[in-house]
């Protein structure tokens, strides 16, 4: 099966356990106000390349990942994808290799299950806490990344949620205790991360000629995230 790639970071440290190869992904339904990677929106962008194809050439890198590497797939939205995604998968536990699924739990449901069957952790990026915001800041659904959170939980899988902290919108401690307590509601909870919000995308948007939504919004401080980070419960 082929899929459409964005790029491939071949060493990362912050996308799951360990060392890891990053296949970024082309397309998102999401519109998300801190994106990053607006140039993986648009499903018919990057490079067309078959599952097998995409397996090997990641599998360069397992030297380097040590005994918690492996190999995170993310985009734009990989369940937009989830077919290539599934035979991506499965073609690496083949190997033996450890997968993670960096999603916006945005997808169809039969299809994410049969992801999940060949994914070793899952990252998902859990943005807001009301339908409102999300549809706001996102044009996504709160109802829908849950449904799609307790599919994880049901699934035993491995589940680390990740939350953007943006001055004056997601950094109020009542709003970080929210978070704490929402995720925490999923027994396969293994991680909660606060990542600072920050605006190395501007060039981006500038070269894509569209508009950055927070452009006027400050960077969030490193230290007053770690901060926050002490009011979410310990697991």
């Amino acid at each position: 099966m082929t899929g459409r790639l964005h790029s491939i970071q071949s060493l990362g440290a912050v996308d799951g356990p360990g060392l890891r190869a990053v296949a970024f992904l082309q397309g998102c339904p999401l519109r998300c106000a801190y994106c990053h990677n607006p140039d993986t929106w648009d499903p018919a962008g990057g490079e067309e390349i078959e599952a097998a194809s995409l397996a090997k050439r990641l599998l360069r890198y397992r030297g380097y990942w040590g005994k918690e590497g492996g190999v995170t797939v993310t985009g734009g939205e990989p369940l937009f994808q989830a077919a290539f995604v599934e035979e991506l998968f499965t073609i690496l536990q083949g190997e033996g290799v450890h997968t993670a699924l960096d999603t916006s739990c945005t997808g169809d449901l039969a299809a994410a299950t049969r992801v999940l069957d060949h994914t070793n952790l899952v990252l998902a990026d859990l943005k807001f806490l009301t339908e409102k915001d999300y549809a706001k800041y996102c044009r996504g659904s709160l109802s829908r990344v849950e449904a799609f959170l307790r599919l994880t939980e049901q699934m035993g899988v491995p589940l680390w949620i990740r939350h953007v902290v943006v001055p004056g919108l997601t950094d109020g401690e009542a709003h970080i205790r929210a978070l704490g307590e929402k995720a925490s509601s999923f027994r396969n909870l293994q991680k909660i991360e606060l990542l600072p919000f920050r605006k190395l995308c501007l060039e981006k948007y500038r070269a894509m000629g569209i508009p950055f939504p927070l452009e006027s919004v400050p960077e969030m401080d490193e230290a007053a995230c770690e901060e926050l980070a002490r009011i979410l419960p310990d697991l």
